[in-house]
């Protein structure tokens, strides 16, 4: 077991000094993720216990997120990547910060944290995939999105449980309301160390300056169609569990001990794929990650309790790392293949890109909104999360 450790190590030793900092600099990152995605919605929840303003705080940043991608492309004409890259990890700390200074939850507040999310997610993923596209390349981006998301698992695990255990401790709603702030403070200083990382990688901008662009070749237009069809169930799944956990389940304890079943196997799994996969394979285990998805999307329609909740969270556990596996390398060798047929930088992909998930979030977005306002919010949880993964698939 040492022995077999000991050459996963000096495996990744042997990456370029730039891929060793990218990976170090999203594995520190990754601490605060779970508590954006996750815990930012039950409070919320807890506060509002409106489901509908969990969804339009995800609409309000998935908005600032291709406003800020256009912004990030002004803006490489004249900072360094890295301050960019930085500054859009810290600002998802202040974004927490406006949440939790709001007296009430009303829909301007929201709105004004999630576009700042937005920001903070725009500047972060812009920079991170053109980072991601020149530091690797074809035959190793199979094992530098499993490393990352063997770290992404893991942390899934730790994260959760632990916060939903702080935040369970507290008594009343004014000690859990002091818990979050606390949560939010750690989350900064988390930000902040994941920037003084940043700043040791040797991150070039990218050299051509045009990014902005309206006819692609035909190659690039499929993409755009899959991104699409991947952005739906971005709409609003990052919140779902949090809003599925906290109406099932119960509270804050709940969700972190929900989060963490079935997370070590799934995080070594997918380091495995990612290891040991070729190029080939992709297509397959994005396939795998559907067909996962679909199935836990449907059972927890059919059921809809506790059991269904737990089977679904644990097969999204390992359905989502499984597509991300497959999808990025997949963007990023389309990307390699079409910059050089029409002699454009790589950037100006990664901008038009955040199009097609953008349409696809204000769709699975919008259906789970027109469900529950037609019917009922319990209508929207139990069946928008099935009637989006089985359009995925």
């Amino acid at each position: 077991m040492l022995k077999k450790l000991t050459s996963e190590f000096h495996h990744f030793k042997n990456q370029s000094h730039n891929f060793r900092i990218l990976v170090l600099t999203n594995l520190v990152y990754a601490l605060v993720l779970p508590v954006i995605d996750i815990f930012v919605a039950a409070y919320i929840m807890r506060n509002s216990n409106d489901t509908s303003k969990v969804v339009i705080y995800q609409l309000a940043i998935y908005t600032g997120i291709p406003l800020t991608f256009l912004l990030n492309g002004f803006l490489l004409k004249y900072l360094k990547i890295r301050t960019l890259y930085s500054f859009g990890m810290m600002l998802s700390g202040v974004s927490m910060i406006i949440m939790m200074s709001l007296k009430t939850l009303d829909l301007s507040g929201i709105g004004v944290a999630g576009i700042t999310m937005g920001l903070s997610f725009g500047l972060y993923w812009s920079n991170r995939d053109y980072l991601a596209v020149a530091t690797t390349n074809d035959e190793n981006r199979n094992y530098y999105y499993g490393l990352e998301t063997f770290f992404y698992t893991i942390i899934a695990i730790v994260v959760p449980a632990a916060i939903g255990w702080f935040i369970q401790s507290k008594q009343g709603d004014a000690e859990k309301h002091s818990a979050y702030e606390i949560i939010t403070a750690v989350v900064f200083v988390i930000t902040l160390a994941a920037s003084a990382v940043c700043f040791r990688g040797k991150f070039e901008n990218p050299v051509q300056r045009k990014y902005v662009f309206f006819k692609f070749h035909s190659l690039w237009y499929k993409l755009l169609s899959l991104a699409m069809f991947k952005g739906l169930a971005q709409g609003f799944l990052v919140t779902a569990p949090a809003m599925l956990i906290f109406k099932i389940l119960g509270e804050e304890g709940a969700l972190g001990n929900a989060q963490s079943i079935g997370a070590i196997l799934a995080a070594i799994i997918i380091y495995f794929i990612g290891r040991l996969s070729k190029p080939s394979d992709r297509i397959n285990i994005f396939a795998a990650g559907l067909i996962l998805f679909a199935i836990g999307a449907c059972i927890n329609g059919l059921m809809f309790n506790q059991t269904s909740v737990i089977i679904f969270l644990l097969l999204l556990l390992i359905a989502k790392p499984l597509m991300d596996l497959a999808y990025f390398p997949i963007q990023l060798r389309v990307i390699d293949i079409v910059c050089r047929i029409e002699k454009r930088g790589e950037f100006a992909y990664i901008l038009n890109h955040e199009s097609g998930l953008y349409a696809g979030r204000l769709l699975g977005a919008g259906i789970f909104l027109v469900l529950y306002f037609k019917f009922s919010p319990d209508f929207a949880l139990r069946y928008a999360v099935g009637i989006i993964a089985v359009l995925q698939l």
